[in-house]
C-alpha cells in the first residue's frame, strides 16, 4: 500500500527537480541563449495555470455532481482564444507599450494612472483569489490524506508545510528581478513542465479507466448513457452564465493576466496559442466523464473530487496513483506560485510603495535604495498572500464551502471586465465610471455570492438569508430586488455584472475625464496608432542629476546608467548627462513603471519633473479652453485649404491638357515630316522613271533602288509606329518561354552584322552569359538588336567596338552595352527615350522610335532600359528584375 512518506518523498523530489529546471532556465536566459524559452509552445503551456487543482480534481467531482456542466469551465477560455483574439492582441500590445505589470496596473494606466482605482482592483483581487489559494492548499492536503495510513491525518500541518514550500519557491524565482515586465523564465519553464506533467497524469488515469477498468470506448459510452450523469438535463441560463464568467475570469484572473499579457513577448506567441491552448483544454477534459462514471460505480459514497487518485489505488496501481498525485500537485502549485507573484506585484506597487513614499514626505528624492524597498515589499507581499490562503483554509476548517470557491473567485475577478474592456475600446470611459461600476459589482458579488457560500450559520445567519436584513425581503442575497426562481449562481453573476456594467456606462456618461485620462485613453484605445507614445511632460524643474539618482534607486546603477547613456547618445551628446526632454521623461516613466507600476512611476517622475511651474494638467486645461475657440478657425482653414487644393488640381489639369495639346501638335508635325521625306523621294524618282525615256539601264537601276530603299524605310517607320502604339496601349501579347541568354545575344548580333557591312567589333564574355531567362525571347531580341544597331550606326570611333557584359545580382539580371564612341551629351540624355528623339543625326536614317519602343518592351517584360553613365562612349543597361520572369541558374 502506498504510504504518506513515499508521497512526501515524491513531492520533495519533484519540487527539487522543478527548482533545478527553473534555475537552469534562468541561467540560460541570462547568457542570452535559449530562444526556445520564448517559444509559442512554452507560452501556451504557461497558460495552463488556468487548469488548477479545482480543474484537475474538481472537474471529475463537478461531472459526478452536475453532469456535463463542467464543460463550461473549458468552453469559456476556448471561446476567448478563438473568438476574442483581436481583444487579446490589443491587451498584449497595450501591456508592452505601457509597460504594465498587472491587471491593476493596466486599469490604473488607462484611467489617468489613478492609484485609488489600482488599490480597489488590488483589494478585490486579493479578496477573490485568496480563498482560491486556500482551495489549492486543501486539494494538496486531501490528496496527501489518501496516502496516509493514520486514522487522523493532520491536514493543518501538511497545509503549513505546503505553504512554506510554495512561498520559498516563489520567493527564490519570483523576485530576483525588480522589473516585472521582464519574463520570469524560471517560473515560466517550471509552469510549462508542470503543464505537461498534469496533462500526462490525467490522460494516463483516463486511459487506465477506459481500457483497464472498462472494456473500451464503447463500454464507457454505454455506462455513461446508463448513469445519472448522462441523464442530467442542461440548464441553459446556468450554462450561459458559467461559460461567460469562465471567459471573463480567463481575462481577469491576476495569474492569467500575468502569463497572458505580462509574460508575452510578441503577437506570434498569442496567434499560435489561440488554437494550441484550446487543444490543451480539450485534452484535459477528454477523460473527465469516463473517470466520473467509473468512480461512481466503484466508489459510491466516496468524495468524487478524489476519483483521479482513489480509482488507481483500488486497483493497486500505486505508480499511476503517484503520477496522478503529481498532476494534482502540479495544478495546485503552479496556480499558487503565479497568483501570489501577480498579487504581490499589485500589492507592492499600488499599496505598499505609495504609502512608503508618502510617509517619507519627499517621495522619489528621499535617501536610501528604493529598489531594495520595492523588492523587500514584494517578497513580504508574496509571503503574506500565500499565508492568507493558509489562514483562510484553517479558519474555514476545510469546510465544504471551499468546493465551490473556484466559481466564486471567477465571478469575483470578473468584476474587472467592464472597466477592462470598456477602457481599451471606449475613449469616453472615465475613472469615476470604472470606480463606481467596480464598487457596485464587488459589493453585490460579496453580498449575494461570497458570504452566502459559507452556508447558513456561517458568516450569515439562516434568518438573514431567508428574510433579508431588517426584514427587507428584496435585499435577500439569493433574491435581490424581489427576483426569485433563479439559480443562486446565475442570480449573483448576472446581477453583479449587469449593475457593474450599467453603473460604469452611466457614470462615465455623466462625468468628464480629466486631461491625463484623455491622453491615456487616446494612447490605449488607439494603441496600434500610438504604440510607444506617452503623455507629455513640462520641463520646469527637471534636472538630469535628480532623475539619475531616482532611476538608480529603482532600476539599479547599471541599468540606470545604460538608460541615460543611451539617451545621451540619441541626443548626440555622448559622455554627458542627457537633457530631460519630454520624450526622455516619457521613456524614463515607462521604464520605472515596469518596476513600481504606472501610477507610482508617474507620481515619482512628476515630483521631479513637475516643478512649481505649470503642470501637465494645467497646460492641457489651457489647451482645452482654447480648443473651442480654435475649432471654428480650424474648420475655416480646412475649407480654405480644400478650395486651394481644388484650384491647384484644376490648374494642374489645365496644364496637362495644354501639354497634351502641344505634344499632339508636335507629334503630328514630326510624323508628317517623317512620312513626307520618303514619300517625296519615291514620287520624284518614280516621275523621272516615268517621264524620261532616254535613261541608261544603270540609271534606271539606281533610281529604282532608291525608290525601293525609301519604300523599305517608309514600311519600317509605319511598322515602328504600329508597334509603339500596340505597346503603349497594352495590347501586346507576350509569348513567355525559357531561353539561354547567350543564344539571344548571338541571334541579335547576327541580325545586325550578318551582311558584313558594319565595321563594329563586339566584345563579349561567353562564360558570364550561361544564364537562363524566362521571358518573351523575340521581344528581348528586338531590344538587343536596336541597341547593337545604334552602336553600329552612330559609334564615331575609327575602329568601333561594343562591349557586352552580363552580371547577376540577387534576382536581377544586368546586360550592359558600352561602345567606344563620343557618347551622348549630358543635355540630351533626358530625351533619348522620347518618340522621334534623335542624337547625332548624321544620315537621318532613323525616325527616333527605336529606344522608345525598347523602353515600352522592357516595361512589359518586367524590366528597364536606362542610359549608363560611363567614362567614355555610350552605354545602355538592360535590366530584368522580376523574380517571376527571371530565373538565374
Amino acid at each position: 500500500m502506498a504510504t504518506l512518506n513515499t508521497a512526501i518523498s515524491v513531492c520533495l523530489i519533484y519540487v527539487a527537480l522543478l527548482f533545478l529546471i527553473a534555475f537552469a532556465a534562468e541561467r540560460t536566459a541570462a547568457r542570452g541563449a535559449g530562444r526556445w524559452l520564448s517559444s509559442s509552445f512554452v507560452y501556451t503551456l504557461s497558460l495552463s495555470i488556468y487548469c488548477t487543482a479545482w480543474t484537475f480534481y474538481g472537474a471529475v467531482g463537478y461531472a459526478a455532481r452536475s453532469g456535463l456542466e463542467f464543460v463550461t469551465i473549458y468552453l469559456g477560455p476556448s471561446l476567448v482564444m478563438f473568438g476574442w483574439w483581436w481583444v487579446l492582441r490589443k491587451l498584449v500590445r497595450i501591456g508592452r507599450t505601457q509597460r504594465v505589470t498587472s491587471i491593476a496596473d493596466l486599469i490604473s494606466a488607462r484611467f489617468g494612472k489613478s492609484n485609488t482605482l489600482a488599490i480597489c482592483v488590488t483589494g478585490v483581487a486579493v479578496i477573490g483569489v485568496t480563498p482560491y489559494i486556500a482551495l489549492q492548499l486543501q486539494s494538496v492536503t486531501l490528496s496527501l490524506s489518501v496516502f496516509s495510513d493514520q486514522a487522523e491525518f493532520d491536514t493543518g500541518t501538511a497545509a503549513l508545510w505546503t505553504t512554506l514550500g510554495l512561498a520559498l519557491f516563489t520567493l527564490l524565482f519570483g523576485t530576483r528581478s525588480l522589473n516585472a515586465q521582464e519574463r520570469q523564465h524560471g517560473i515560466v519553464i517550471a509552469i510549462a513542465v508542470e503543464a505537461i506533467v498534469k496533462l500526462i497524469a490525467l490522460l494516463a488515469v483516463g486511459v487506465f479507466v477506459v481500457w483497464g477498468m472498462a472494456e473500451g470506448p464503447a463500454d464507457i459510452m454505454a455506462r455513461i448513457d446508463a448513469s445519472e450523469i448522462g441523464a442530467k438535463a442542461i440548464d441553459g441560463p446556468r450554462w450561459m452564465s458559467l461559460t461567460f464568467v469562465a471567459a471573463a475570469a480567463f481575462l481577469c484572473l491576476p495569474r492569467m493576466f500575468h502569463v497572458l499579457v505580462v509574460e508575452n513577448d510578441n503577437d506570434r506567441q498569442l496567434e499560435r496559442a489561440s488554437f494550441l491552448f484550446p487543444l490543451y483544454l480539450i485534452a484535459m477534459s477528454l477523460f473527465v466523464v469516463p473517470i466520473a462514471v467509473v468512480g461512481l460505480e466503484y466508489l459510491p459514497g466516496e468524495n468524487p473530487d478524489l476519483f483521479v487518485l482513489t480509482l488507481p489505488l483500488t486497483q493497486n496501481q500505486e505508480t499511476l496513483a503517484f503520477l496522478a498525485f503529481l498532476g494534482g500537485f502540479s495544478s495546485a502549485t503552479s496556480m499558487v506560485i503565479v497568483a501570489s507573484l501577480a498579487l504581490a506585484t499589485m500589492v507592492s506597487n499600488h499599496i505598499v510603495m505609495p504609502i512608503w513614499l508618502s510617509s517619507k514626505g519627499q517621495g522619489a528624492s528621499v535617501s536610501g535604495d528604493v529598489r531594495q524597498v520595492v523588492l523587500r515589499s514584494r517578497r513580504i507581499s508574496i509571503g503574506l498572500i500565500i499565508f492568507l490562503g493558509y489562514f483562510y483554509y484553517r479558519l474555514s476548517g476545510g469546510s465544504a464551502a471551499l468546493a465551490s470557491i473556484g466559481l466564486i473567485a471567477f465571478a469575483g475577478v470578473a468584476q474587472f471586465l467592464p472597466a477592462l474592456i470598456g477602457g481599451i475600446f471606449w475613449r469616453g470611459a472615465t475613472r469615476f465610471g470604472a470606480l463606481s461600476g467596480l464598487t457596485i459589482g464587488f459589493l453585490i458579488w460579496l453580498w449575494s455570492m461570497f458570504l452566502p457560500s459559507f452556508g447558513a450559520g456561517g458568516v450569515m445567519s439562516a434568518e438573514l438569508l431567508a428574510q433579508g436584513p431588517w426584514g427587507l425581503s428584496w435585499l435577500r442575497p439569493h433574491a435581490l430586488f424581489g427576483i426569485t426562481g433563479l439559480d443562486p449562481t446565475v442570480h449573483a453573476i448576472w446581477w453583479s455584472l449587469s449593475l457593474n456594467f450599467f453603473t460604469f456606462v452611466a457614470v462615465s456618461m455623466l462625468t468628464f475625464p480629466d486631461p491625463l485620462e484623455r491622453l491615456q485613453g487616446a494612447q490605449i484605445v488607439n494603441v496600434f496608432e500610438h504604440s510607444g507614445k506617452g503623455q507629455g511632460w513640462t520641463l520646469a524643474a527637471a534636472e538630469a542629476e535628480d532623475l539619475m539618482i531616482m532611476a538608480q534607486r529603482i532600476l539599479g546603477p547599471d541599468d540606470a546608467k545604460a538608460l541615460f547613456a543611451s539617451e545621451a547618445l540619441r541626443q548626440r551628446a555622448p559622455g554627458q548627462m542627457p537633457e530631460p526632454t519630454s520624450e526622455f521623461l516619457q521613456t524614463l516613466e515607462r521604464e520605472l513603471a515596469a518596476s513600481v507600476g504606472a501610477a507610482t512611476a508617474h507620481a515619482m517622475v512628476a515630483q521631479i519633473a513637475g516643478g512649481p511651474g505649470i503642470t501637465v494638467k494645467e497646460l492641457i486645461a489651457v489647451a482645452d479652453e482654447s480648443a473651442q475657440i480654435l475649432e471654428y478657425s480650424n474648420q475655416l482653414e480646412a475649407k480654405s485649404a480644400e478650395l486651394t487644393r481644388t484650384a491647384a488640381q484644376l490648374k494642374d489639369a489645365n496644364t496637362k491638357l495644354t501639354q497634351l495639346s502641344v505634344q499632339k501638335d508636335a507629334f503630328l508635325s514630326q510624323i508628317s515630316h517623317e512620312l513626307r521625306t520618303p514619300m517625296t523621294s519615291i514620287r520624284a524618282f518614280s516621275e523621272i522613271l516615268r517621264d524620261t525615256h532616254s535613261l541608261e539601264p544603270e540609271e534606271q537601276t539606281r533610281f529604282a533602288s532608291i525608290i525601293h530603299s525609301e519604300t523599305i524605310r517608309l514600311t519600317r517607320l509605319l511598322d515602328d509606329l504600329l508597334d509603339l502604339s500596340v505597346l503603349e496601349n497594352g495590347q501586346v501579347t507576350l509569348h513567355l518561354q525559357e531561353g539561354k541568354l547567350s543564344d539571344i545575344l548571338d541571334r541579335a548580333e547576327q541580325a545586325v552584322l550578318a551582311n558584313g557591312s558594319s565595321a563594329l567589333q563586339i566584345m563579349r564574355a561567353p562564360e558570364h552569359e550561361q544564364l537562363h531567362v524566362y521571358t518573351d525571347i523575340d521581344r528581348l531580341t528586338q531590344v538587343f538588336i536596336n541597341i547593337i544597331s545604334n552602336a553600329s550606326k552612330y559609334c564615331s570611333a575609327k575602329q568601333p567596338e561594343l562591349t557586352i557584359s552580363v552580371s547577376a545580382q540577387d534576382t536581377a539580371l544586368h546586360i550592359d552595352f558600352v561602345d567606344n564612341g563620343a557618347g551622348i551629351p549630358a543635355s540630351e540624355r533626358s530625351v533619348i527615350f522620347e518618340k522621334f528623339s534623335r542624337v547625332g543625326e548624321s544620315d537621318g536614317s532613323g525616325a527616333g522610335l527605336g529606344l522608345a519602343i525598347c523602353q515600352e518592351i522592357m516595361q512589359r517584360l518586367g524590366g528597364t532600359i536606362s542610359y549608363l553613365d560611363v567614362p567614355r562612349g555610350t552605354g545602355f543597361r538592360v535590366k530584368l528584375n522580376s523574380p517571376a520572369k527571371t530565373t538565374l541558374q
